[in-house]
């Protein structure tokens, strides 16, 4: 397993579908991951640090663990298969609950979590952008500072 951080979430041209894209911790590999405009959202407000009124639907499952004093310890992306994207939720010393990874990035962003990824899932769909495109990724952070969490709303 590699450790990977969020780069952010963005809206792929011109099919409107939005994308969060993580980055090795440890390495030169980006793994980009097409998610749901909800998911997008949920990700792009945490970044942000914007508090909705009432608590999203991660917000909730973040108490709730809370609650049960049953912390996230980890996000492991295990596997790609036919194209879709397999993660597992690591709480507590022992459970494992299969989880989709937008919903988990999501959650472990507001709890601290790390995200891990199977190597051969890195293998598999990372890229590597040469330095001659870094300035590309340097554009897209510039993009997440202006973006809004509404300019995913369907």
């Amino acid at each position: 397993m590699r450790e990977l951080s969020v780069v952010g979430v963005r809206v792929e041209l011109p099919s409107n579908q939005p994308i969060v894209l993580l980055r090795e911790v440890d390495g030169d590999r980006y793994l980009p991951i097409w998610i749901g405009a909800v998911e997008a959202t949920a990700i792009a407000y945490e970044q942000q640090g914007v508090k909705p009124a009432r608590p999203l639907t991660h917000d909730l499952l973040r108490d709730i663990l809370k609650a049960l004093e049953a912390p996230l310890k980890a996000v492991e992306i295990t596997e790609l298969k036919d194209n879709v994207f397999y993660a597992d939720l690591l709480i507590g010393d022992e459970l494992r609950v299969s989880a989709r990874p937008s919903d988990s990035i999501a959650l472990a962003l507001r709890v601290g979590a790390p995200i891990r990824c199977a190597d051969q899932v890195l293998t598999e769909a990372g890229i590597v952008i040469p330095d001659e495109q870094e300035d590309e990724v340097e554009k897209f952070r510039e993009f997440l500072d202006q973006v809004r969490p509404e300019d995913f709303a369907g």
